[in-house]
């Protein structure tokens, strides 16, 4: 059944998918491996790989999605009919089931912390301890992660127009307004040029192996391919909309929050002498020691986190709207009943996350707690399979006409790129996907 809802504008679009690539991985896991990965060298090879890897990726979850207008699972089946590989649509509900369990649990320390600075609780103990103590609650991980899918629940369950796509006009907005204060706040800081020099000057001598590795697969992790969420998203868009020009907006968005990412952060990092190798915790135990130690601290700290909160909250939505979207089948009279649902039952399967820092930190799974458990079998298997058979699927199973209307190829200039596009998709993504996905495994 194809789609009865639409995005009302190209901008709503780009603003919602956008919303779904920027979350914790352009937030939270950008800087810390950044920083301790290389800084400007690791940099420069996030953006080729993202270019080269994430945006072909990209276009073609958007092609499955806008030629047949429908949600992840029925989408392949379209396109596949009588094979096997609608199960990378369900592949995608599944992860981003597991996914938002625990990811919902970080959403909750963000949405602690901000209560904690607007009352006055952020200070009177060491950062890293008040960490401990926020993770480790029982009763405020769990009420805290239930208010956060509490609100994913409510937008996605208004709709694509009067749910994601209204909440993404006015969080992505904020989310960059609030990043430029403090980027600007970050730069003015005495010794803030050293930061900025570790961050945007490559230091090749920095990177190792790994170190290349880690920027691969942040290239496509960071853009949210891999899911079959931007199947959906795309899904929505009307047949007048370029992908290519979309694609690319978003891309751009991406690439300028990592860029305001790394000069919001590092250089204030570095003009209080502090490390930027703090794994993590850089983000809840480093960044507030730093701000305390700023005029208005307290303030740019709350902006800080009410940025960290928008981005999270953005990338549930979407995560929340490809299983609802699956279930549902276009039928909007079953949206606000699978919304509520299914979150709930995203918010029970998370719980155990949210305790394993705690009164479960003693139950592993593989050797690890839970929530890192859940985060290795999402980041380390599931993505990197989900993004395989995209780009696999792609080539091998799409008309070659189809592809050519759905990217509106029609110039000399453009049917070069569209080659370049297909050989990147067919041949260099899936080498690269191979080469991370076999090396966080540990099998090189």
């Amino acid at each position: 059944m194809k789609q009865t809802e639409q995005w009302t504008t190209r901008l709503g679009f780009i603003l919602a998918a956008a919303g779904s690539a920027i979350g914790l991985g352009a937030i939270w896991k950008f800087p810390y491996v950044v920083g301790t990965s290389g800084g400007g060298a690791f940099f420069l090879l996030f953006l080729v790989f993202t270019l080269a890897i994430g945006l072909p990726l990209l276009l073609g979850e958007f092609v499955i999605g806008r030629s047949t207008q429908q949600e992840a699972i029925s989408a392949y089946k379209t396109l596949a009919p009588g094979s096997a590989w609608h199960w990378i649509g369900r592949l995608g509900v599944a992860t981003c089931f597991l996914l938002l369990s625990f990811y919902s649990v970080v959403g909750g320390w963000i949405l602690t912390y901000m209560y904690r600075g607007l009352t006055g609780q952020l200070t009177g103990m060491p950062y890293d301890q008040l960490f401990g103590s926020v993770i480790a609650s029982p009763i405020g991980s769990v009420g805290a992660q239930f208010v956060f899918m509490l609100i994913t629940m409510w937008v996605v369950a208004r709709g694509v127009q009067a749910g994601i796509e209204s909440a993404n006009k006015y969080l992505m907005p904020a989310l960059f307004l609030l990043f430029l204060v403090l980027m600007f706040r970050s730069l003015t800081l005495d010794g803030a040029g050293k930061g900025v020099a570790f961050f945007l000057m490559p230091d090749f001598s920095r990177l190792t192996a790994d170190s290349v590795l880690y920027a691969m697969g942040q290239s496509f992790f960071s853009l949210s391919v891999g899911v079959s969420v931007m199947v959906t998203y795309s899904s929505y868009l009307g047949k007048q909309e370029n992908l290519v020009r979309s694609a690319g907006s978003i891309v751009g968005l991406n690439l300028m929050v990592s860029l305001f990412a790394g000069l919001a952060i590092f250089p204030a990092v570095f003009s209080l002498g502090m490390e930027p190798t703090e794994g993590p915790g850089l983000l809840f135990i480093v960044l507030p020691s730093v701000f305390e130690h700023v005029p208005f601290g307290n303030l740019f700290l709350l902006i800080f986190m009410a940025l960290f909160l928008f981005a999270t909250l953005t990338s549930a939505f979407s995560m929340l709207e490809i299983i609802v979207a699956s279930l549902s089948r276009g039928k909007l009279e079953n949206r606000k009943r699978y919304s509520w649902i299914i979150g709930m039952l995203i918010f029970l399967a998370g719980i155990p996350s949210a305790l394993s820092f705690g009164v479960w930190s003693e139950v592993t799974v593989f050797g690890k707690p839970i929530f890192d458990a859940a985060d290795f079998l999402v980041s380390n298997v599931l993505m990197p399979l989900g993004a395989l058979l995209i780009a696999v699927f792609v080539p091998l199973k799409l008309k070659r006409e189809l592809l050519v209307r759905e990217l509106q190829v029609s110039t000399e200039w453009g049917r070069r790129a569209f080659i370049i596009w297909l050989m990147l998709l067919k041949y260099i993504a899936p080498i690269a996907i191979i080469i991370v996905f076999l090396s966080t495994l540990g099998v090189f």
